[in-house]
């Protein structure tokens, strides 16, 4: 427990304000994502549902089911407190955990920024310089969902990719890293097609300001994960940590080895008041990961 406290607090020491301007968000794209975690089960590939929240300069790639079922579980909270508190105003969940996929990632263009947002009770920040892809764009073109494509290739990650972008959606981003092309990118798949970032078309914006999942009158749930998905305009949450990649996995290792442990550490740290006993057993654990023998980012061969 002492090791986790010590550990905890030497990455939270590096809590910096973070100072980047919101970027207005002018689209947001659905993406159906397959990815064959483990090599020895091609058939039960891992997939989700993925939303790119676009800006001019900035984007925003997290997982839609997460986002639909935080809001659905948060729903329910709140009815059980209406019960149990009369006169109920507002329910703040910034300690929530997600249901799906808790990595966010942000890309911000003109900085030559990209940053990864993982929630482990507390939110912590990773920065790096934005990853430049060297594309070859290709003159085949196809259409995809009606919308016309161009086709591009790169190696990245350790990958051979295929993407087909639109020249007519003049937004630099893409699904998860993938960026620098002079178009929106549709579709992307590597070439042994073991992951794929497919196209699920583009959700109203206007709409979605509108949520009937997010009452706008009477009581209402406060997650800040929410909001960050749902904001009009893309910024980075302002109850982060910033740390580093490493600093973060040795965090994810003492989580693994002591979930109640690592739970009152960051707690106590953080001078929060969150209530442990309300809390169910299964959000006390560590989240239970497939095999994954096959991730998305694969080591260079050293030849």
């Amino acid at each position: 427990m002492k090791a986790i406290a010590t550990l905890f607090f030497v990455t939270i020491a590096t809590t910096i304000t973070l100072a980047q301007s919101p970027d207005k968000v002018l689209a947001r794209a659905k993406y159906h994502f397959v990815h064959i975690q483990d090599t020895m089960q091609k058939d039960r590939p891992y997939t989700e549902n993925m939303l790119l929240v676009i800006g001019k300069n900035a984007s925003l790639y997290a997982s839609y089911d997460g986002l639909d079922q935080t809001i659905i579980r948060n729903n329910r909270i709140l009815e059980r407190a209406k019960s149990l508190v009369p006169g109920l105003v507002s329910v703040q969940l910034d300690w929530t955990t997600p249901d799906v996929n808790s990595i966010v990632y942000f890309f911000f263009a003109k900085e030559n920024k990209f940053l990864t947002k993982e929630r482990l009770i507390n939110t912590y920040l990773v920065e790096e310089i934005a990853p430049k892809i060297s594309w070859t764009i290709t003159a085949d073109t196809a259409d995809f969902s009606g919308i016309h494509c161009q086709k591009a290739l790169a190696h990245f990650k350790g990958r051979n990719w295929i993407a087909w972008y639109a020249p007519n959606l003049p937004f630099q981003s893409g699904p998860w890293k993938l960026n620098g092309l002079p178009g929106l990118i549709i579709d992307a798949y590597d070439e042994k097609k073991e992951v794929w970032f497919q196209f699920a078309g583009m959700e109203n914006i206007t709409a979605a300001k509108k949520s009937p999942s997010m009452p706008s009158a009477g009581p209402k749930v406060i997650d800040l994960d929410v909001s960050l998905v749902k904001d009009t305009e893309i910024r980075l949450p302002t109850n982060a940590i910033k740390t580093t990649q490493k600093e973060l996995d040795k965090l994810k290792i003492s989580r693994d080895k002591d979930p109640q442990g690592f739970r009152n550490a960051q707690m106590v740290a953080s001078n929060g008041s969150y209530n442990l006993k309300a809390q169910p057993k299964a959000v006390l654990e560590s989240p239970k990961m497939n095999t994954i023998n096959n991730p998305i980012e694969l080591p260079e061969n050293k030849n």
